[in-house]
């Protein structure tokens, strides 16, 4: 008897387990921990003109390198500290996206204080619900979306950097702001539910 395939998003392949993992247990599901939410940011930024296997790749890495991902030590590291991780290999080595994750930290602190949490600050992009698209196929799932838009303004106007429209866009879908798993993928129904 043939084993019948697990239907699965089409950018996900079978190769790379990294990679089944991420989509099977973390894209799509909605983030409400601001360390998770902080630790996209970076990974996001990383990403820019790169493949988020490489990145995926790298998480470990990243996490060893940047303090699990704790902002409040990020955001002091020191000039030293990032001349450090730009000769790190087991992350991106890009100055300027090493550079951005210290300054992003910093203002991802501020907005803490401003809204009690950054999940306080971000969901208002969606009132607060994730937005439940229904693609059918990848070239229906678009790069931005006027919330990103918004969301991206807004993250540039408090001095973010790489933080784009594509790439905030990327980082609703990594922590579920909106579900843009295909519907014929078998995660569409199980994420969807979920808050």
């Amino acid at each position: 008897m043939a084993k019948t395939q697990t239907k699965r998003c089409g950018w996900v392949g079978g190769d790379n387990p990294l990679m089944l993992e991420y989509h099977d247990r973390e894209w799509g599901v909605p983030v409400h921990d601001d360390r998770k939410h902080f630790e996209f940011l970076v990974l996001e930024a990383a990403q820019a003109g790169l493949s988020w296997s490489i990145v995926l790749n790298k998480r470990e890495g990243y996490r060893r390198a940047f303090s699990q991902f704790d902002p409040q030590k990020v955001a002091r590291y020191t000039k030293d500290r990032v001349a450090k991780l730009t000769a790190n290999p087991a992350i991106v080595r890009n100055h300027l996206k090493i550079e951005a994750a210290v300054r992003n930290a910093g203002r991802f602190l501020a907005t803490q204080d401003e809204f009690g949490s950054f999940d306080a600050y971000c969901w208002r992009f969606v009132d607060g619900r994730p937005r439940l698209n229904r693609w059918k196929t990848m070239s229906e799932i678009p790069a931005t979306s006027p919330e990103s838009d918004a969301f991206s303004k807004d993250l540039k106007r408090r001095g973010f950097s790489f933080v784009g429209s594509t790439v905030i866009y990327a980082h609703m879908q990594a922590v579920g702001m909106v579900n843009d798993h295909l519907v014929g993928c078998y995660r569409y129904e199980e994420v969807q539910g979920l808050e």
